[in-house]
């Protein structure tokens, strides 16, 4: 009787893990659906990287911009340009207006895809009010920034060499269970400059080369404001950012965050911010890495 049970325990064991599992896939189905979408551009699913590391191509594509709200939505939502045409590998900054008609603060989630569907792995977005749910406060707008480039492998792929004409669609829809809420007012050039909001764009976008209190792929940055460009110790700057002269400081930084190459011919940073307000963000977050105590920050 004894071995009986054993036997049914060890079927019964591996039958209660199996259909444990099933229960965990079901409940995880449209989590690890939309994350491998993400991965292999699934019926036009975008990429999200965090920089334009693509050479630049000859080949142009004109990316069109759609945007819809579900019912239930008070809001006024539309592309601030209905098109544009950008070389393969260039990256481009286009804006978006999002406006709250209803006398209440709404929070909303916006999906996307780009068609034909093909173009999915192939569209790259490194900033965009679609990863996370936003909140408008009542009568709210805002222009919204989407910053992206087209990956130059499309051309050498077959079966999506022919594209010319590619759409960005977006719809907004109310937030049924919201989470990691955004304030959509972190968009107007007239918010103060938030440290904390450049801290996350910094972990985001910049820690992959960059660190406070060491060198890295790029030199630490601890101290930066105030300091001369090419200075920190042991990081093998190029001869151009050595001999630029260069003090650090708020303007400056600007400009070489929007582009380095323009600031400083042959330096070697690849990487550009194009938008302005995520520039001050950062800015904001680097001043205060350099100042003694966070009062000085302020």
């Amino acid at each position: 009787m004894r071995s009986r049970r054993l036997r049914n325990l060890v079927v019964l064991i591996p039958l209660l893990g199996a259909v444990a599992g099933m229960g965990v896939l079901v409940s995880y189905s449209v989590t690890l659906y939309r994350l491998f979408c993400e991965a292999t551009g699934l019926g036009g699913t975008t990429q999200r990287v965090l920089a334009d590391t693509a050479q630049e191509s000859a080949r142009t594509v004109t990316v069109s911009f759609d945007a819809q709200v579900a019912d239930g939505l008070p809001w006024e939502f539309k592309p601030m340009q209905q098109h544009v045409t950008v070389h393969l590998g260039e990256e481009k900054l286009v804006f978006f207006y999002a406006k709250n008609l209803s006398d209440k603060p709404v929070i909303a989630h916006a999906t996307f895809n780009v068609t034909p569907t093909k173009a999915g792995p192939y569209f790259n977005k490194i900033q965009c009010f679609c990863f996370s749910d936003e909140r408008l406060a009542p009568g709210e707008d805002s222009k919204m920034p989407v910053d992206f480039y087209v990956d130059p492998a499309m051309a050498k792929n077959s079966n999506a060499s022919d594209l010319s004409n590619i759409t960005l669609s977006y719809t907004f829809f109310p937030a049924a269970q919201p989470n990691d809420i955004q304030e959509l007012s972190r968009f107007d050039p007239n918010t103060p400059p938030s440290a904390k909001r450049g801290k996350a764009m910094f972990a985001e976008r910049c820690a992959a080369c960059h660190a406070s209190d060491r060198n890295m792929a790029g030199p630490m940055l601890s101290g930066v404001f105030g300091r001369e460009a090419g200075t920190a110790a042991g990081y093998p700057y190029s001869t151009a950012l050595r001999q630029s002269h260069i003090v650090w400081g708020i303007d400056n930084l600007d400009q070489w965050l929007a582009d380095p190459q323009a600031l400083v011919p042959g330096a070697k940073m690849p990487i550009r911010v194009l938008d302005a307000n995520t520039r001050r963000d950062l800015i904001a977050y680097l001043r205060e890495l350099s100042a003694p105590n966070k009062e000085a920050a302020r």
